[in-house]
């Protein structure tokens, strides 16, 4: 497109500033050029408004949103997941309970403690032989049974699916 075809688009777009509008009358009422080509732009602009927008049919449209749809059901919800950042940030814990432990330990000051055996009278313990008996010791036992058997289920399940795939 030349100089001339864009100052007068801009012209019959309404997009030039006034100074420019005023200059653009005064050429395309003096100048044969300017109004023979504002001319043609004008009926080619008239045609153009007359004429409807092509718009794709709403199978189109349908098949295409499908599409989207369906590419992205087949993605794994675990590709979204980078393994980077677990590792990361269990090495952050795993080092902040190794830094933790290591200052706790420089800063225990231990001696040689004599153990009698005997506890001062302000300090008792419980006594614990009545904990390890009778519900309690059954009640831990149920406990560790159905935990063992959910962690199996859950390893045997896992498994299952990976041979599967």
């Amino acid at each position: 497109m030349n100089a001339v075809e864009e100052k007068l688009w801009n012209y019959i777009d309404g997009t030039c500033s006034a100074d420019e509008k005023k200059a653009i009358d005064i050429l395309i009422a003096q100048n044969e050029v300017y109004r023979r080509k504002y001319e043609e732009l004008m009926s080619l602009n008239h045609e153009l408004s007359k004429m409807e927008p092509d718009e794709p049919s709403m199978a189109f449209t349908y098949n295409v949103m499908e599409g989207i749809r369906a590419e992205h059901a087949l993605k794994p919800l675990k590709a979204g997941i980078d393994k980077r950042i677990i590792k990361a940030i269990a090495g952050f814990f795993i080092v902040s309970i190794l830094l933790l432990v290591i200052f706790v330990l420089s800063t225990l000051h231990l001696s040689a403690v004599n153990f009698s055996g005997h506890l001062p009278e302000s300090l008792k313990l419980p006594d614990m032989k009545n904990y390890f008996r009778g519900p309690v010791l059954e009640g831990f036992l149920f406990f560790d049974v159905v935990l063992g058997l959910f962690l199996l289920d859950a390893y045997l399940r896992k498994r299952g699916v990976s041979k599967h795939i």
